[in-house]
């Protein structure tokens, strides 16, 4: 990431910080209602996925998807389609979404720029002490930051894991962006990537072109269990997962574009509602049990 969109998004950060400064007060703990945060079990594959982009394959048609993704903050049900689904083998985590979006935009093509001022869709995978989060728009531009609460930064050793350091340029203090968390500050790393992460993104029509009609796109990712071994400090979790497992996710899309008055809509949708504009909650996020059962036929 260039300087620029480095302090760009810093400056876009603290826009979003100030304009939900006063929603950060006075909210209850967690925002989101617990009794319909959404529970989904993923289950395994025998053997693994090619990733192109086109979530076609047969575990991708038997896995279970998702509900329909919701607002962020309301709840309500939205304009245009998205869904998930997970499924994992012993080397990888896969996930997969189908995005309706009847005109394709995206204009970001360097890797850890702002993609979130794109129309995109985000995976947040959380860990007791921290959590990673990832983005990707429609040409297949991925930004990634780690972040560690700081509670926990030095007593499980995050200081010593390379990337982590407390002097890495790109460390810096997060305190959320519309909901003030009663854990505290968070320390953002936005020089750090997940080793081996795989992608891949399908167009089902024209990119930047207004005058024809798009179905919309589909993506694929593979996150090695390897990497994310990072997320088990301080639980009795393992990577691979053990059978019954249960892990938080958050699955969501940002569009640039809201569906028209009286209708209410954010512009944030996701599997879980959160019930603030931050998306930031891991207390709001899916859970994500893992199952030894598998997903093909015997």
């Amino acid at each position: 990431m260039s300087k620029r969109n480095f302090f760009a998004i810093l400056a876009l950060l603290g826009v979003f910080s100030a304009i939900g400064q006063k929603s950060k007060e006075n909210k209850k703990y967690p925002p989101c209602d617990i009794t319909e945060i959404p529970r989904y079990t993923a289950q395994k594959i025998k053997s693994p996925i090619t990733l192109d982009g086109k979530p076609d394959e047969e575990v991708w048609q038997k896995a279970k998807k998702s509900g329909n993704f919701k607002d962020l903050i309301y709840g309500n049900e939205t304009i245009h389609e998205t869904k998930a689904a997970v499924v994992w083998d012993e080397e990888y985590l896969y996930v997969a979404y189908w995005v309706t979006e009847p005109d394709v935009t995206a204009t970001l093509t360097e890797r850890d720029s702002p993609i979130y001022q794109n129309n995109d869709v985000e995976l947040f995978v959380a860990g007791e002490d921290a959590y990673y989060e990832f983005e990707i728009n429609s040409f297949g531009t991925i930004y990634e930051v780690f972040f560690v609460w700081e509670d926990a930064y030095l007593s499980q050793g995050y200081d010593k894991v390379p990337n982590l350091g407390p002097n890495e340029e790109k460390k810096r203090d997060f305190k959320g962006v519309g909901y003030r968390h009663p854990r505290g500050n968070r320390y953002g790393f936005w020089n750090w990537d997940l080793q081996g992460l795989k992608t891949a993104v399908h167009v089902d029509g024209t990119i930047n072109k207004s005058d024809d009609r798009d179905r919309g796109w589909t993506v694929e990712l593979a996150l090695p269990w390897s990497s994310l071994d990072i997320l088990t400090k301080n639980s009795d979790k393992t990577t691979p997962p053990k059978h019954g497992d249960e892990w938080r996710m958050d699955f969501s899309r940002f569009n640039q574009y809201k569906e028209a008055e009286p209708a209410v809509d954010s512009g944030g949708w996701a599997w879980s509602s959160h019930g603030v504009w931050d998306s930031h909650v891991p207390e709001c996020f899916t859970f994500i049990q893992f199952s030894e059962t598998y997903v093909e036929a015997p």
